[in-house]
């Protein structure tokens, strides 16, 4: 529990609404602008992600497909296309974790590259990844820590299944391990991630994380659920960003806490109600986030969850 309310302190430092006015994109052209949500006529992009203190992410693109995502403390993703898919994503930064336990989230201390592989229908259906950590670390006699030096080494495979009645996503099973030089790769550590919905829209998911021995997977040590409710009939703003793309965001943290709260960017439509219980204590207790959402004219989302969402023509 402690970790999930970490992440929650987290996740509540980013709800207050940002103000807007008369924004242009990096080529100059008009945004959205959310004080007077005239809107945009014709096809659009999803360009920033702001709140009144912050910009979470800003999208860039060439052509229609998005090529950099540049998020907090100019942590950067570049996504390479073979034709219409994504085949590899490259991350650069931090993902909210403090690795030096100085109660400073880190900048530039997470690498990572992710290989895409579709099947013969064309869907995605498995990410490999390799990940590299780095830490500041003292070593004596200074006292104060040093320069950033890679610690830790991991591999990771994760493998999409959908259903057979729907075709939509049914669940992500992951297995991963430390990189040790000079031995053969062993994965050690599993995930399962199961989805459910309501309609087209996800409305529950659920994030198992345990031990891994050989083909034997351990008792779960971590066991999340994630409720999506109350959702409207109109535009979710993550409908403009490619599949592969939003899988790859909602398993970027490894550690249990994830950010599997974000997968309902994965429906069409927005929830006004999700929550997150720790499903591993005697009686669990939700955490609940709702919000009013805000629309253009082409009902478009323009703010929900303390995020204003800017869009550019495309």
């Amino acid at each position: 529990m402690k970790r999930l309310f970490y992440f929650m302190l987290l996740f509540a430092g980013i709800t207050a609404v940002h103000s807007c006015n008369d924004l242009l994109d990096e080529n100059g052209d008009p945004l959205l602008d959310t004080n007077t949500n005239t809107g945009l006529n014709g096809p659009r992009a999803l360009y920033r992600e702001i709140t009144d203190s912050d910009t979470l992410a800003t999208y860039y693109y060439n052509g229609t497909q998005v090529s950099r995502v540049v998020k907090k403390k100019a942590s950067v993703e570049d996504i390479s296309w073979s034709g219409d898919k994504i085949s590899r994503i490259d991350f650069r930064g931090f993902l909210d974790l403090d690795l030096d336990n100085d109660n400073v989230i880190d900048k530039d201390s997470i690498l990572f590259t992710r290989q895409f592989t579709y099947g013969a229908n064309g869907r995605l259906e498995m990410i490999t990844e390799s990940r590299s950590y780095y830490k500041k670390t003292i070593v004596p006699p200074a006292t104060t820590p040093g320069p950033q030096t890679l610690y830790k080494r991991t591999a990771s495979i994760y493998r999409l299944r959908y259903s057979a009645t729907t075709a939509k996503l049914d669940s992500i099973n992951m297995e991963s391990g430390d990189v040790v030089s000079g031995t053969p790769m062993t994965f050690t550590r599993y995930s399962k991630t199961k989805f459910e919905y309501n309609g087209d829209n996800v409305s529950k998911v659920t994030r198992f994380n345990g031990p891994k021995t050989g083909s034997g997977l351990g008792a779960p040590v971590t066991k999340l659920g994630y409720d999506y409710a109350n959702y409207d009939a109109q535009i979710n703003p993550y409908t403009l960003l490619p599949f592969a793309y939003k899988v790859s965001r909602i398993l970027s943290i490894d550690t249990a806490d994830g950010t599997d709260w974000n997968s309902w960017m994965m429906s069409p439509n927005s929830p006004k109600r999700k929550s997150v219980t720790d499903l591993t204590v005697p009686v669990p207790n939700p955490i609940v986030q709702t919000t009013d959402l805000s629309y253009d004219p082409q009902t478009y989302v323009t703010k929900g969850y303390g995020i204003n969402y800017i869009y550019k023509p495309l």
